[in-house]
């Protein structure tokens, strides 16, 4: 039997004799990043009604009353679009409770929950465990301020080597919890430790295995035929022979070594003391974790998929595996979507929208959790794969991919990534900008507008491509069964959708629908890139909003005759709701088990900036 390995051995590095402390958690990296989450935390916090800062004297500056006996703390904040606040990092203090108490220097994010637990609602389970996810997430920052590289030297890495740089999701605080990760684990498999591994793989049995392929990959022998080497898939085979298993009776697929010692080998071990589960070996590609943590691109062979694993760790709100219903139609919901594409010539031709599919998954069932709705979800989603196309192949002479989520970042020296971008195309930053939206907005709208489908388009999830001159040319959208909804009201032009897409996709009312671009664009996204457009290129949000306005009524324009869907799914009224992502943490759900995975709360609204009376 081969020796399987596992994030305890040949993923881990030995364990020392005497206990080490890692380069990065040092008195200056740790305050670095300290400020930065304090501030974010005090401004996403206050966006989202969970803290209610009071002016005080002084210009921008605000105050903020802690628990009682707890004191003040200060800071100086910018309001912008949405309501949202800018907090400066380098104003934090605290004054101490007290008569003549004077302000002092304050950094500490994880005192500020301590003194303000109260204040912001916490009961003492939230707040134990918001601690350790807040703590671990300062150390995956410490590890990226001691890595840093500068914006010029980032802006030439390609799309894998740039996702490990990046800060993690720009509006959640504790953004990189990973909840069941140890330090080896993180260092081992985080992004931000840019580590190129081999992963293992599995087969498994028909009677608990289903695959699904879509195009080419209908069925699974061409999807190994293009994933795995000769040698590789030979091994395979004689493994299973070895044991007196016919391999035509079984599955192949790729297997997180976190996932095989935590979840698998005591989860599944009847079918693998059956012989239905079988450990295999690792195939010899060279992957790299992308900032989802459970998604590999492969860095030796970047033609063959993207793949995206069961990962059952808890990180920003929901456990991150695989649900079974949703890997098995993940295919059919990608043959959709591009099907929608390929039949329209403004997404086919004028957009050029690139739609990274998932053409092909194995769902491997749990004989008992997969049968039982009332336990939590967590236990429906252990074991699967999904195959991504890769961006490889899909990008003309010339052009690059990055993130949209890059296009926040601000290395060590204070240059925002954007600047970088912009200085070395040439353009003036408004123009820029204008050619930025002109990318991501028309391909976005066409479908809302057209086919009653949004995507979630946020950071990670919306790509950017560029054109040799790093100017923004078009738009790469991934990850369609867990992020395209569709408007609840039936519409002609959805009319061929197959039963089994309809029955994944969330729906929601057709006025609810623009609140995923608000949301995860706007809000996500935007909502940061105006504040910084303002500060590093001297474009006014006012300016920048306008911008954005402008690119939706022009593709208004060019489709009058969808006037009536401008209205019905209206991204222009004077307020939105304001969906919150810390308040699901700390009030909605905390860290309970529960049998269907969270949503964003609402609480409130917010006014948009996209209205003009």
């Amino acid at each position: 039997m081969p020796t399987f390995p596992t994030p305890h051995e040949a993923d881990r590095p030995a364990t020392p004799t005497t206990p080490q402390c890692p380069p990065e958690l040092n008195s200056a990296t740790w305050e670095a990043a300290g400020r930065r989450m304090l501030a974010k935390m005090l401004g996403e916090f206050a966006y989202e009604g969970l803290l209610d800062p009071v002016p005080a004297q002084g210009r921008d500056a605000w105050t903020l009353p802690l628990d009682a006996g707890c004191g003040t703390l200060g800071f100086r904040a910018r309001r912008g679009a949405y309501d949202s606040w800018r907090v400066d990092p380098r104003s934090l203090t605290h004054t101490p409770a007290g008569a003549g108490a004077a302000p002092v220097e304050f950094f500490d994010p994880l005192r500020f929950v301590v003194l303000a637990r109260e204040l912001i609602g916490l009961d003492g389970a939230t707040l134990g465990h918001l601690l350790r996810e807040l703590g671990t997430t300062l150390a995956a920052d410490a590890r990226l301020d001691h890595t840093a590289l500068t914006a010029d030297v980032l802006a030439d890495l390609d799309y894998a080597a740039l996702e490990g740089h990046q800060t993690g999701h720009p509006w959640l605080v504790p953004n990189k919890g990973r909840l069941g990760f140890s330090a080896a684990d993180t260092a081992a498999w985080a992004p931000e430790a840019r580590q190129r591994r081999r992963l293992p793989w599995l087969a498994a049995h028909t009677s608990i295995a289903a695959y699904r392929g879509t195009g080419g990959l209908a069925e699974p022998e061409r999807l190994y035929a293009r994933e795995l080497d000769p040698a590789t898939r030979a091994g395979f085979d004689r493994e299973l022979r070895a044991r007196g298993l016919d391999p035509a009776g079984y599955l192949y697929l790729p297997v997180h070594p976190w996932q095989w010692d935590e979840v698998v080998l005591p989860l599944f071990a009847p079918w693998l003391a059956s012989g239905q589960l079988v450990p295999l070996p690792a195939d010899p590609d060279l992957r790299l974790p992308q900032q989802s943590v459970r998604t590999f691109l492969n860095v030796a062979r970047p033609e063959r998929h993207t793949v995206k694993l069961p990962l059952s760790v808890l990180n920003t709100l929901v456990w991150r595996g695989l649900p079974t219903e949703r890997t098995l139609a993940a295919p059919a919901v990608t043959a959709w979507v591009h099907g929608l594409r390929d039949a329209d010539p403004f997404l086919r031709d004028d957009t050029r929208v690139v739609l990274l599919g998932e053409v092909a998954s194995v769902t491997v069932r749990h004989p008992f959790y997969d049968d039982l709705p009332e336990v939590p979800y967590q236990y429906r989603e252990l074991l699967g794969a999904i195959w991504r196309e890769p961006l490889t192949g899909r990008l003309d002479p010339g052009e690059r991919a990055r993130t949209l989520a890059s296009l926040l970042h601000v290395d060590p020296r204070g240059r925002a990534f954007t600047e970088e971008l912009v200085a070395r195309s040439g353009l003036a930053p408004a123009v820029w900008l204008r050619r930025l939206f002109g990318a991501l907005l028309p391909p976005l709208l066409h479908f809302l507008y057209t086919y009653g489908t949004v995507f979630s388009p946020h950071g990670e999830n919306a790509i950017v491509v560029f054109d040799e001159h790093d100017v923004p040319v078009r738009l790469a959208v991934k990850d369609f069964v867990d992020d395209v909804n569709v408007s609840a009201e039936p519409l002609p032009e959805r009319a061929g959708m197959p039963a089994q897409v309809a029955e994944v996709l969330l729906t929601e009312p057709a006025s609810f629908l623009p609140q995923f671009i608000h949301s995860g664009l706007f809000v996500g996204v935007f909502r940061y890139l105006s504040a910084l457009c303002a500060e590093r290129l001297e474009v006014p949000e006012g300016e920048f909003w306008s911008l954005v306005r402008a690119e939706i009524i022009r593709y208004q324009e060019r489709f009058p005759e969808l006037k009536e869907r401008f209205a019905l799914f209206d991204l222009l009224g004077p307020r939105i709701d304001r969906l919150c992502l810390n308040r699901n943490r700390l009030h909605a759900d905390g860290y309970r088990d529960r049998p269907r995975r969270p949503h964003a709360v609402v609480h409130g609204t917010v006014p948009n900036p996209l209205h003009r009376p």
